[in-house]
């Protein structure tokens, strides 16, 4: 009808702070995965998947650099007035797991449990989790508000075996992706022996830890920020505070000198040997029972990984290792990478952190109301699978299927049998399913693909009984000037008995 709109369209967009992954995105990441699974798999690690989607509730108070409970998820009500989140990590769907199907309760919430789990899960549980996670959080460079995780966590043993066996599992993970010995370190602390110091320091009261939480606070973000700041900066943050080069000033822990030299002195107490690292925490913490018993779990963890031999060419102990997230109670750990990369300015640099854990025994208790002690580690996939990249290891070009190409569009049925003869051998292989009119849009598209091989026929070939292979990678080569030696010893193109197609099309591959 005259004068109506026409209707309008919806913009082809990604929506801000999420992004869209293709072939060798997939491929590349799906393969890194499947090596770290592999890993875990070995260390008697069970893979669990959870749903997508919590209730609010049992996510709880999170995201601890946020104030507003439920902040930064993204959340909606349904009909019968629940409100649910896309999960923020895999860590509290865990928690749910763990206390929903622990052993003797989950017969009667969930009565098909596999073999091995008929009474819930056992304890400890060791379970991997690989997915993507959701933040509600203002996206920028590098920042989306989707991303993979990839977390491997035993929970119900409060052994700091369990911890020394999370770091071991790491350093056999970065190995088995492609990361040499050499090129990474896995950093071990413990937050008992912070506490410690602070506690001499005058910062923590045991009696009333919430007496200074402020504070405290303060102190864990200054120290997490000694790569970035330096050793000024971070003194500047345990005083009255530090103005950057805007101008804005950042609100310190107001510490006299004397107790920002004792938190100072932690931060410098990585010495050759762990062993000399833990008598210099020893001599740090003093008296305080908790700064003790945190250097024993050190020293213990020390020793169960040498017994392993994870020397200290993979794993050492390293009091500058923080965590900023506030649950974690014991051993924290973190994996850096070593070796240098080049930034966006051009400048060498190390490519850093791509791993962090810890210990966390209060998160089940929000729902059993006892404690359960708990330890893991998240792998970040997407900053591990950016190092592979700069290492080489990943970010190659990878090959497409072999075309069938179409001749006769009374013959789809041959070209059909063609592909599928080809994938019964093992090789991935596909029919053109454009217009087939223009043979050299065939061509054009088997390139676009990264085809190797693209198979001819059409019907004189079919009267001979043959079929035409086409080389495309030599053919490419040539192309670009490859030696004559070269061709004659393999033509870029072949005509061969239609019987032979696997055999040929396999022998062009290799």
């Amino acid at each position: 009808m005259a004068g109506e709109k026409a209707p309008r369209r919806p913009k082809a967009e990604t929506p801000k702070g999420f992004r869209d992954y293709f072939g060798a995105d997939v491929a590349e990441r799906k393969a890194m995965l499947d090596a770290i699974a592999s890993v875990y798999h070995r260390h008697g690690f069970d893979p669990l998947e959870t749903s997508a989607v919590e209730t609010v509730e049992a996510l709880g108070k999170f995201l601890p650099d946020v104030d507003r409970p439920n902040e930064g998820v993204f959340g909606w009500q349904d009909e019968d007035g629940d409100w649910l989140a896309l999960r923020y990590d895999l860590t509290a769907p865990l928690a749910r797991v763990a206390a929903q199907y622990r052993e003797g309760s989950a017969t009667s919430q969930w009565p098909t449990m596999p073999k091995g789990y008929e009474t819930g899960v056992p304890m400890p549980y060791r379970r991997y989790a690989m997915g993507p996670v959701w933040r509600n959080e203002k996206p920028g460079p590098g920042r989306f508000r989707q991303f993979y995780q990839c977390d491997a966590d035993t929970v119900g043993s409060a052994s700091v075996a369990a911890d020394a066996e999370i770091c071991a599992m790491l350093a056999d993970a970065l190995e088995e992706v492609g990361i040499p010995r050499g090129d990474y370190i896995v950093r071990v602390n413990n937050r008992k022996v912070l506490n410690g110091v602070m506690e001499v320091a005058g910062v923590l009261d045991p009696a009333d830890p919430g007496r200074f939480a402020a504070e405290c606070g303060i102190v864990l973000r200054a120290i997490d920020k000694l790569d970035r700041l330096g050793v000024e900066g971070v003194r500047a943050l345990l005083g009255e505070g530090r103005k950057d080069e805007s101008g804005d000033v950042t609100k310190g822990a107001g510490l006299g000198a004397d107790q920002a030299e004792i938190v100072m002195g932690f931060m410098a107490a990585k010495r050759d040997t762990g062993a000399e690292t833990v008598a210099r925490l020893r001599a740090l913490v003093g008296a305080s029972t908790l700064g003790i018993e945190g250097v024993d779990e050190l020293e213990t963890i020390a020793a169960l990984l040498a017994a392993q031999g994870y020397g200290p060419d993979r794993i050492v102990i390293d009091p500058s290792v923080v965590r900023g997230l506030g649950y974690y109670t014991g051993p924290v750990f973190e994996a850096e990478l070593t070796f240098e990369i080049l930034d966006e300015k051009g400048r060498k640099r190390q490519f850093g952190s791509v791993a962090g854990g810890g210990r966390y025994d209060d998160l089940v208790k929000r729902f059993t109301g006892q404690s359960v002690p708990a330890t893991g580690v998240s792998i970040g996939v997407d900053r591990l699978l950016a190092a592979l990249r700069a290492k080489g290891r990943a970010g190659g070009e990878t090959a497409g299927p072999v075309v069938v190409t179409v001749m006769d569009r009374d013959r789809m049925a041959d070209y059909m049998a063609m592909a599928a003869e080809l994938r019964r051998a093992g090789i991935r292989a596909e029919v053109y399913l454009g217009n087939p009119k223009n043979f050299g849009n065939q061509l054009k598209y088997a390139d676009k693909r990264a085809s190797p091989v693209a198979v001819i026929q059409g019907s004189s070939e079919a009267e001979k009984g043959t079929v035409i292979l086409k080389d495309l990678v030599l053919g490419a080569r040539i192309a670009a000037g490859a030696s004559l030696e070269e061709w004659k010893q393999r033509p870029a193109q072949l005509e061969i008995p239609r019987a032979e197609l696997v055999a040929a099309v396999r022998q062009m591959l290799d």
